[in-house]
């Protein structure tokens, strides 16, 4: 809800002639803090404990987003505010989400972790679904500022389940020195190392990167929807829940069928290629049914993409060198929707929001293509028959 509110937020507050460039700069935003905190939250993630950390950064982002709120109920006229509370927000989400995803694989057991992948997805999708929807409607019929008030509320029933997971998130914690990863840099250059040494982990870190930098139209959706499509607040949420709705269902396919699927390198790559076309499609439509079909591609696409990166990293990592690849990985997975949001924009206010986002297709189509032929280990990874165990 407050990915989409935001953007419409700025969106109202700049001239016209400056909102495509404003619209990128909520990714540089977000971005920022993401590459600065990316190592030391991964390390953190490995040395502390990770049920312990999410709670202090879950706080502090339930008060940032009460701040915004506030600020934006009593009437927020700038746009500066917006920028630096979702800065440092992000700031916040970067120590949180290396603990977060980390701490998946020590709550199941080992054999059930593919379908655990899956239903995180399915979580994750359903809230993007009815997030930016309800965000929509609420955008239309009130303050945009309660759209940030709920979000703020939220945060307590993350922070209420996570006080519930007593004597989780310190199985890490078990070896000392390096193999616990401590607050040191030479625990960092181990996490860097550990990754660009690995060609499957790294090359599905680049397939992400490459895939949302070129692809991440999501912030000139307020600029289609008023511009292109002529649909207003209500269009513009659901147009923006449009990739959940597709991920959504490609999230209920997956949790049946993850198991069964061979080849699973070659379905990642043709899943990242299947969501370039679809990016392609979104660019030119003028039709609003074409341009939330092609946008739930994308969210298909991407989700059947993300099940099967997130599941070879998992089982690639060993326990406790698994926060520091999250957060490098973060750099990636993050930073290049974030840093694609503003190449969209910088395109869009020189050539238009149509060029834009049909030459991020292409170029997603090209990187794709590009890293699938230069590493044959993604390319056969599950043909073999047996699958591969969780360190």
């Amino acid at each position: 809800m407050q990915s989409a509110a935001v953007l419409w937020h700025v969106s109202l507050l700049v001239p016209d002639n400056r909102r495509a460039l404003a619209l990128g700069l909520v990714g540089l935003a977000r971005v920022g803090p993401i590459l600065l905190f990316s190592m030391i939250s991964g390390v953190a993630a490995d040395a502390l404990n990770r049920r312990t950390l999410m709670i202090v950064t879950q706080s502090w982002m339930a008060l940032l987003a009460a701040v915004l709120a506030i600020l934006t109920l009593r009437g927020l006229h700038a746009v500066w505010p917006i920028y630096v509370l979702t800065s440092v927000s992000a700031g916040a989400a970067a120590f949180d989400l290396p603990a977060r995803q980390a701490l998946v694989p020590s709550l199941v057991p080992r054999d059930h972790l593919p379908n655990a992948i899956s239903l995180n997805t399915i979580a994750l999708q359903i809230a993007s679904v009815a997030g930016p929807a309800l965000g929509g409607l609420m955008i239309a019929s009130m303050n945009v500022g309660w759209v940030y008030a709920v979000n703020a509320i939220s945060f307590l029933f993350v922070i209420a389940a996570l006080i519930a997971m007593k004597g989780q998130g310190a199985t890490h914690l078990a070896g000392t020195g390096r193999e616990r990863g401590e607050l040191t840099v030479a625990a960092a250059v181990d996490g860097l190392r550990f990754v660009f040494r690995s060609p499957l982990i790294r090359s599905t870190m680049l397939l992400d990167f490459f895939a949302t930098f070129f692809s991440s139209a999501t912030a000139l959706l307020p600029i289609f929807a008023q511009d292109v499509l002529h649909v207003g607040a209500r269009g513009y949420g659901w147009l923006f829940a449009a990739p959940a709705a597709g991920a959504l269902l490609a999230s209920a396919v997956m949790v049946r069928a993850v198991d069964a699927i061979e080849h699973r390198g070659r379905v990642l790559i043709a899943s990242v290629l299947v969501y370039g076309l679809a990016t392609i499609v979104f660019g030119v439509s003028t039709i609003f049914w074409v341009t939330f079909l092609a946008l739930a591609t994308t969210g298909a696409a991407d989700t059947v993409s993300m099940v099967f990166r997130n599941l070879i990293r998992q089982l690639e990592t060993p326990d406790h060198m698994r926060g520091r690849m999250i957060g490098v990985n973060m750099v990636f997975f993050m930073g290049g929707p974030q840093l694609g949001e503003l190449e969209a924009g910088l395109v869009a206010n020189w050539l238009g929001p149509i060029v834009s986002v049909v030459s991020g297709g292409i170029g997603c189509l090209l990187t794709t293509g590009w890293i699938g032929a230069v590493t044959p280990e993604l390319r056969r990874y599950g043909e073999s028959p047996e699958s591969p165990k969780l360190p």
